[in-house]
């Protein structure tokens, strides 16, 4: 197995518990203890997982997924260049997706002026608003709170009687010739649904989320276009 497809086959295990052993992993993937510790250590480098004493390891910060609140607060002049990147692509008569996320929403605010019909499942749109000329529908479902987003089985069925122009998707990582990733599996699920249901999707990330796994794969990188604060 290669490195990159061992270290998310290792993610996964250990996401499924509060706690995983090195020894188990080495087990249940059938790969050696050295390549174990090995990847273990660059995952934990890459400030994905945290190794205790005893040979176990768990998840960094337990939830995985940092706070929108914390979030703003990184990157974030990349962050804007992307949001003026992908609002520049925004003509009159648009029907967009605005994904959750800190990079998505940043580009609300350099959208007013245009005749376009905003849906978004972020709650940070209510604090955008008004958006002048733009007609925005926030999308209802479960809301969970620290990431200002909705999702859910509700959240998917009014996506599903929609359809836009283009979608802004935000995500937590990607690999380059492979696929782009997310912390929750609800969230990635609502992700690709908006992308099947988009003649155009933009996924919008910084390069520092380059390379980078999370626990659920959304979809693969090829059937979007990665717009990053880079020329």
């Amino acid at each position: 197995m290669v490195p990159d497809l061992r270290k998310q086959e290792l993610l996964k295990q250990i996401t499924q518990s509060d706690v995983a052993y090195i020894k188990d992993l080495s087990e249940e993937l059938g790969i050696s203890l050295s390549t174990i510790r090995r990847d273990l250590r660059a995952l934990e480098e890459d400030g994905e997982i945290v190794v205790m004493r005893g040979g176990a390891v768990r998840i960094k910060n337990g939830d995985y997924d940092e706070p929108v609140a914390r979030k703003r607060l990184i990157n974030s002049e990349a962050k804007e260049i992307i949001a003026k990147k992908a609002a520049a692509l925004v003509e009159d008569g648009d029907c967009i997706y605005v994904d959750s996320g800190t990079t998505t929403v940043a580009m609300l605010k350099y959208l007013p002026g245009r005749n376009i019909t905003i849906v978004s499942s972020s709650t940070q749109l209510m604090e955008n608003m008004p958006i002048k000329g733009a007609t925005c529908i926030l999308l209802g479902g479960e809301v969970r709170d620290d990431l200002e987003s909705v999702y859910g089985t509700l959240t998917e069925k009014m996506i599903m009687s929609m359809h836009f122009d283009k979608a802004f998707i935000g995500a937590n990582g990607y690999i380059e010739d492979g696929a782009i990733y997310t912390y929750d599996f609800r969230e990635a699920r609502k992700k690709e649904i908006v992308k099947d249901y988009s003649k155009t999707t933009y996924v919008l990330m910084d390069t520092s989320k380059k390379n980078k796994y999370a626990f659920s794969k959304v979809f693969e990188l090829s059937e979007g276009i990665l717009i990053t604060e880079e020329d």
